[in-house]
């Protein structure tokens, strides 16, 4: 495992930052997830759906860690977290600077103690600007961004795409930008500090959109399953479910025509290449849809990818759980552990030298690791127990979830 040896102190919450501290603990980092001691991270409550009374969000994202129950308010904790960051490679954490700042934990005040660590913060709207500072979720920002107004269609209702991609995709970010100054320290010697937002991700999501908004193209919109740029590259009903059809390129198209006996489609003036579908994309269309709707799902992918032409079911969740191409791939491997009875969940889709990085332990029981952790510092079996009494830290493992 790459990162085996390095030490994160996770200082995150909810989604962003645990999927960031999710990536580095999967390629072997040892992730010490500090949470609220009686309550731990919202995700905790975040459900139904729960499995075995545990909430499935918390589960998704916490594998692979370690929980240390630290109330980072109390004034015994100071020391705690000082030993903490003496032998901890990166601190990473979702809280607001204000109060990263208050608890000392800020870049400025960690970096002149503790030059080698790579300090990494997640915002909703950036470090700087009238925004920075305010908070953030990933359905909030989809909306402030622009993102939202791609995904209505035809509707005048805005639309959230269903998986919280600028939490999940900030937390890629954070993660590469951790890496990299990783490589910066190994020739240094000192860490950094390492910055992205979900206003940030959602932008660079949206690249030809913007790029094509700058350079006259008016205001971009959404097309149901289709993209602006490409026609025809939507989803079409057929006689018992619907056929995602990707005719990228204009032989791809032609080949399509052949495929469902309109071969005149392909020469006609409004439909030869691509930038002409486009502008007569609706058109095209009214001519593919009753085409389409004459064959099953099942008959259409097997006659379009013998053209060559590429297609899809749309499946559902269900479905494709149970595909043969995710079983090949080892995508949901059993999580190893008795604590919650056969966990499945999603592995890292990195595969180095064939394999899937390990996953080795099931996600924490609130403060589960308490008192291994506070061993690993020095502290005693008495000093341990002081710490309990103040409420500074909990050791008694806690499920918080209700089913």
């Amino acid at each position: 495992m790459s990162l085996a040896g390095v030490r994160v102190i996770d200082l995150t919450s909810n989604v962003a930052g645990p999927f960031a501290s999710l990536i580095l603990a999967d390629l072997g980092a040892d992730v010490i997830k500090i949470e609220r001691p009686g309550t731990g991270d919202e995700t905790r409550r975040w459900g139904p759906p729960f499995w075995d009374g545990h909430s499935a969000a918390f589960l998704a994202l916490n594998r692979n860690k370690r929980s240390l129950a630290l109330d980072l308010k109390s004034e015994h904790a100071r020391p705690v977290i000082g030993r903490l960051l003496e032998g901890a490679d990166v601190l990473i954490s979702n809280l607001r600077p204000a109060a990263l700042r208050r608890l000392g934990l800020g870049y400025s005040e960690v970096s002149q103690t503790h030059p080698q660590l790579i300090c990494c913060e997640l915002s909703g709207f950036g470090p700087v600007g009238p925004m920075a500072g305010e908070p953030a979720y990933d359905a909030l920002v989809q909306g402030f961004s622009g993102l939202m107004s791609l995904t209505a269609g035809g509707t005048a209702d805005p639309v959230r795409i269903p998986v919280s991609i600028l939490d999940q995709g900030s937390g890629m970010w954070a993660a590469i930008g951790i890496l990299n100054a990783m490589l910066e320290r190994a020739r240094t010697g000192f860490g950094t500090l390492v910055e992205t937002s979900l206003l940030q991700t959602a932008l660079f999501w949206m690249p030809s959109q913007i790029v094509g908004y700058l350079a006259g193209a008016g205001e971009p919109h959404g097309h149901g399953s289709g993209i602006g740029s490409i026609v025809p590259y939507q989803a079409f009903e057929a006689g018992d479910g619907f056929v995602m059809v990707a005719a990228a390129s204009d032989a791809l198209f032609r080949d399509l025509c052949a495929v469902i006996a309109r071969p005149e489609l392909a020469v006609d003036p409004r439909f030869v290449g691509n930038p002409q579908r486009v502008e007569h994309r609706a058109e095209l269309v009214r001519e593919l849809g009753p085409v389409f709707r004459t064959r099953s799902v099942a008959d259409w992918c097997e006659l379009l990818r013998e053209a060559g032409v590429p297609c899809s079911p749309i499946h559902s969740i269900g479905e494709i759980v149970e595909h043969p191409q995710v079983a090949a791939l080892g995508a949901l491997p059993p999580v190893p552990g008795a604590r919650i009875e056969g966990l499945r969940t999603i592995a890292l889709p990195v595969l180095t030298r064939g394999a899937l990085p390990e996953i080795r332990q099931q996600p924490p029981a609130l403060g589960e690791s308490s008192a291994e952790i506070l061993g690993e510092l020095g502290y005693s079996a008495d000093q341990i127990s002081g710490l309990v009494a103040t409420g500074t830290i909990e050791l008694a493992p806690l499920d918080v979830a209700t089913s």
